[in-house]
C-alpha cells in the first residue's frame, strides 16, 4: 500500500473514532425541572395563601352545618375564581367585605386579577400527565346595561366567555347548562334551573375539571369487599383497594395521614383518617392555614400498607349562608349591595356549587361548577306576551299632532 494512502486511512480512522467518542458523551444532566411556582411574585404567593386559607375556612363552615352522615365535596378553587370575577363588579363596603372573606384585603384589584390569571395558567400547565381545565363564563339578560370595564376585565384576566341572551326564552337555561356539561366532560350536566327565575339577570360561572392517574396505581386484583363503619356505628360493605410500599406519611394525636401523588407528583391526594376515639368533626374544626402548612410539611417517606375504599358521588349546595357566615353579608343584601361596577341595582341572589368525584384503582376524576346568580332591585326587563285572539280596537293617528285619522273595532277579522 502506498505510503500516502496509508496515512490517509490513519487520518480517517482517527476522525471516525473521534466522532464516535463525541457521540457517546451524554449531555449534562439538567437536574430536576424548576417547580412551576418557583418564580411566583409576592402578590401571587399572597393570593395562593389567601385562596388556601379561604378554602379551608369555607370547608370548615360547610362541615359545621352538614349532617354527620353526609358526604361533602367542594372545589375551593372554583368558588374562589367565581368570586374573583365578581370582585371586578363590586365597590365600596361590598368590595371590602368580599376581599376580606377571600382573605385578599392586602392586595389591590390589579394584583388580584393578575395573580388569578397567572396562577390558573400555571396550574393547568403544571403537570402534562394531569388534566386540569378551568373555564369561566358570564351570561346576562337582554336589556341589562353592563359596564364595559367589568366585561373587559373578566375577559382579559379570567378568559371569560361573555354572552348576552334572552333569559325569558325557555331554551336559555339549556344553553348555559350545555356549556357547563361540556366543560365538566359530562360529569355535571346542569347548574341553572329551567326556566330561569325572573328575578335573576346575570350568572358568573366557573367550571373546573380534573383527571389524573396515580403515580403508583392500585392493582385491581388486590381490591376486595371490606367493612366500612358509618357515622352511626353501623356497618356497610365497600370495595377496598390495597397497596403496600413507601408512602408520604404523617400521624399525630388526631389522625393518620397519607399523601398519594398523581402523574409527575406535582398534584396529590392527602387522606386524613381520624383516630378511632376522635370524631371527624374534631379534625375538620382544626382546618386552618397554620395547621395545614404544618401538617403538609410533616409528611415523610415511610413504608406501610394502605387500604383505601373506592368511592364515587355527586354533591351540591347553596353557599349563601356559608359565605355570609364568613363575613360576606352585604353582597347578598338587595338594599345594601354595591355592584355598580357591573350595573346599578344588582345584588348576589345565589351562589350554587355542584361537584363530582370518583376515586378508583386508576386514579381520580373530579369536576366542580360554581354559579353566582345576580338579582336586581330594578324592575327586570321582561318580554311581554300579547295574543290578539278576541275583538279589539285600533286607531290610525298622526303622532306629532295627535290627530286621529281612523278608528275601528274588529269583532270578526274577515279578509275579503
Amino acid at each position: 500500500m502506498p505510503r500516502e494512502t496509508y496515512r490517509l486511512l490513519i487520518v480517517l480512522v482517527a476522525l471516525l473514532c473521534l466522532g464516535c467518542s463525541e457521540k457517546s458523551v451524554d449531555p449534562p444532566d439538567p437536574g430536576p425541572p424548576e417547580p412551576p411556582f418557583a418564580k411566583a411574585t409576592a402578590a401571587e404567593r399572597s393570593l395562593l395563601n389567601s385562596s388556601t386559607s379561604f378554602g379551608l375556612n369555607l370547608f370548615r363552615e360547610i362541615a359545621d352545618d352538614a349532617e354527620a352522615a353526609d358526604n361533602l365535596f367542594v372545589s375551593p378553587l372554583s368558588v374562589s375564581v367565581a368570586l374573583g370575577m365578581a370582585l371586578n363588579g363590586a365597590d365600596g363596603s361590598t368590595l371590602e367585605e368580599m376581599r376580606s372573606t377571600l382573605e385578599m384585603a392586602d392586595l389591590s384589584l390589579e394584583e388580584i386579577n393578575e395573580s388569578y390569571r397567572n396562577l390558573t395558567r400555571l396550574l393547568v400547565q403544571a403537570d402534562p400527565r394531569v388534566m386540569l381545565e378551568i373555564a369561566n363564563s358570564i351570561w346576562y339578560c337582554e336589556g341589562l346595561h353592563v359596564q364595559d370595564e367589568f366585561i373587559d376585565l373578566n375577559m382579559t384576566f379570567f378568559d371569560a366567555l361573555v354572552t348576552q341572551m334572552d333569559f325569558g326564552d325557555i331554551a336559555a337555561a339549556g344553553i348555559i347548562n350545555d356549556w357547563v356539561n361540556e366543560k365538566t366532560h359530562g360529569k355535571i350536566p346542569d347548574i341553572v334551573q329551567s326556566p330561569i327565575s325572573p328575578g335573576l339577570v346575570m350568572f358568573l360561572i366557573n367550571a373546573v375539571y380534573f383527571k389524573a392517574t396515580w403515580t403508583a396505581k392500585f392493582e385491581e386484583s388486590a381490591t376486595q369487599d371490606a367493612v366500612f363503619i358509618l357515622p352511626d356505628g353501623s356497618n356497610k360493605t365497600c370495595r377496598m383497594m390495597a397497596q403496600g410500599g413507601n408512602f408520604s406519611y404523617f400521624e399525630n394525636e388526631l389522625f393518620q395521614a397519607v399523601d398519594l401523588p398523581y402523574g409527575s407528583e406535582l398534584f396529590s391526594m392527602a387522606v386524613f383518617l381520624p383516630r378511632p376515639d376522635i370524631g371527624i368533626d374534631s379534625v375538620a374544626s382544626q382546618l386552618n392555614l397554620g395547621n395545614w402548612e404544618n401538617w403538609t410539611a410533616s409528611f415523610a417517606v415511610r413504608e406501610g400498607d394502605l387500604y383505601l375504599p373506592r368511592f364515587r358521588f355527586s354533591y351540591e349546595l347553596t353557599l349563601n349562608q356559608a359565605l355570609m357566615a364568613l363575613g360576606m353579608g352585604i353582597a347578598f343584601a338587595p338594599s345594601e349591595a354595591d355592584f355598580t361596577r357591573i350595573c346599578p341595582g344588582l345584588f348576589i341572589s345565589e351562589v350554587k356549587h355542584k361537584s363530582f368525584v370518583e376515586v378508583n384503582e386508576e386514579g381520580t376524576e373530579a369536576a366542580a361548577v360554581t354559579s353566582i346568580g345576580f338579582g336586581t332591585t330594578a324592575e327586570p326587563p321582561t318580554k311581554f306576551f300579547m295574543h290578539v285572539d278576541h275583538p279589539f280596537l285600533f286607531v290610525i293617528w298622526e303622532r306629532e299632532s295627535g290627530t286621529i285619522v281612523f278608528m275601528g273595532r274588529v269583532a270578526d277579522p274577515v279578509y275579503d
